[in-house]
């Protein structure tokens, strides 16, 4: 039975430390959010959703999934898009913060330059399209697979540029919500696009030992599957700066009269 990779216990040599570094960071991050949890009660629904995605991303990067990614494209890319369109998402909307801050994590500064970063959505699509688009390609993408540190910088940067993405897209607001829906839009034909590259390519892109069929798998997982939280994501964005342009039209007819 296919046990956990780059487990800091039973791995050897760089997957040992890989492992030791994930835990060390999803650790100590849950941790502070349990200490600060008891300082600062957040609603139950966010409290859940963090610890259920805090779980999911120990068994995404630390699982057998993370195992059966060295060998099969279709299972990277669906540990790609765990990390980008479910996790990332989901720690967003959990909203960490203000635990991790009652917790002593009190980096005010920084905490201010990451609001002011998420005032441009498209900048952040930029960003996480070009995060994308360089694993992706042919050599970084067997260099992570071969490379257990690698491996740990691909999954930094998708993770990393997902959650700026996914903050400044969900977390809008009425000035910026117009470019969120723009961004989610981007992202969504861009991802598309690629899946749609690894579904109908007729060579083997990553490596020789790897089937043509395991490569479309992998290309329908984010055309299809990757799509449908970009399309929700769009319509509720969309939703949101229609009611906006609602609530302003509302508001001129009001002071018209």
């Amino acid at each position: 039975m296919t046990g956990w990779a780059h487990d800091p216990i039973t791995s050897e040599g760089s997957a040992r430390w890989v492992g030791a570094l994930n835990l060390l960071l999803l650790g100590g991050l849950w941790v502070l959010y349990l200490v600060g949890q008891r300082r600062h009660a957040p609603p139950l629904w966010r409290a859940i959703l963090f610890h259920v995605t805090t779980a999911l991303a120990l068994i995404t990067l630390m699982g057998p999934l993370d195992h059966w990614a060295e060998t099969s494209t279709s299972a990277h890319m669906v540990q790609h898009m765990l990390i980008m369109v479910i996790i990332g998402p989901f720690w967003v909307l959990s909203r960490p913060f203000p635990q991790w801050f009652h917790a002593g994590f009190k980096y005010q500064t920084g905490w201010h330059r990451i609001v002011r970063i998420s005032q441009y959505p498209l900048t952040l699509a930029y960003a996480h399209a070009a995060a994308i688009w360089f694993w992706h390609l042919p050599r970084p993408y067997m260099l992570a697979v071969e490379n257990p540190w690698w491996h740990w910088v691909e999954h930094l940067c998708f993770l990393l540029t997902a959650v700026g993405f996914w903050w400044a897209v969900l977390l809008s607001g009425r000035h910026t919500r117009p470019f969120a829906l723009l961004a989610v839009l981007f992202t969504l034909m861009h991802t598309g696009f690629l899946g749609a590259v690894l579904t109908f390519a007729n060579t083997v892109l990553y490596g020789e030992a790897r089937s043509i069929q395991d490569q479309q798998l992998a290309g329908l997982s984010m055309w299809v599957g990757g799509g449908i939280p970009y399309l929700i994501a769009a319509v509720w964005v969309g939703h949101q700066w229609l009611s906006d342009l609602e609530r302003r039209l509302q508001t001129a007819e009001i002071a018209r009269r």
